[in-house]
């Protein structure tokens, strides 16, 4: 059966949202699946919004292009949200996983989104950093959130792509720190779901 899945990350120039995409993709590949991450082509400027992408298939890709009706929305930023649509184009039933201190029941989504993953993940990274560096840990959390690969697929991934600014053993703890605390939450039933019950 075909299966394809598309992926955009949200953060700041600085963040890591690319290589982040990047460790994803090659996690994706290392369990049999087709992957590629496609950075944002544009202003890249330090701490201003960036977006990068990732598809997933099991099937070869061909397509190079940005993600415009992603299937998963990753926030690496908590503050991103208030200048960016982060929900833009996603498809009807999409997961959004994003930093965050709030609960569910004070945060609001489109009709579109089906699955929320939620991440404390910059509190997460001022203990194990001692700054909010949450690309690590919020790969764990789309880990938990999506479903679309394992953790121990994730650490394989970090070792062999490890960040330069941080220990190998640091962003193996971060990313399952943040696989270990993201809530995962249904907020709607998927409408054919619905129909069945």
């Amino acid at each position: 059966m075909h299966e394809k899945h598309e992926v955009r990350i949200h953060g700041r120039g600085g963040q890591g949202a690319v290589l982040a995409c990047s460790i994803l993709a090659q996690a994706v590949i290392d369990e049999g699946k087709h992957a590629v991450a496609i950075p944002s082509f544009g202003f890249e400027r330090r701490g201003a919004p960036v977006a990068a992408f990732l598809r997933i298939d099991s099937a070869p890709i061909r397509a190079m292009t940005n993600v415009y009706h992603p299937d998963y929305v990753v926030c690496i930023d908590p503050t991103v949200p208030r200048t960016v649509d982060i929900f833009a184009g996603m498809k009807p039933g999409g997961t959004v996983v994003l930093t965050t201190k709030e609960k569910l029941a004070d945060l609001k989504f489109p009709d579109c989104v089906a699955r929320v993953g939620l991440c404390d993940a910059v509190g997460i990274a001022l203990s194990i950093y001692r700054k909010p560096v949450t690309n690590a840990i919020m790969l764990g959390a789309f880990a938990r959130s999506s479903g679309l690969l394992t953790l121990a697929s994730l650490k394989e991934a970090l070792q062999q792509l490890d960040f330069r600014d941080a220990g190998l053993s640091q962003n193996l703890a971060a990313a399952e720190r943040g696989y270990n605390a993201t809530e995962v939450h249904d907020v709607r039933k998927v409408a054919h779901a619905a129909a069945v019950a």
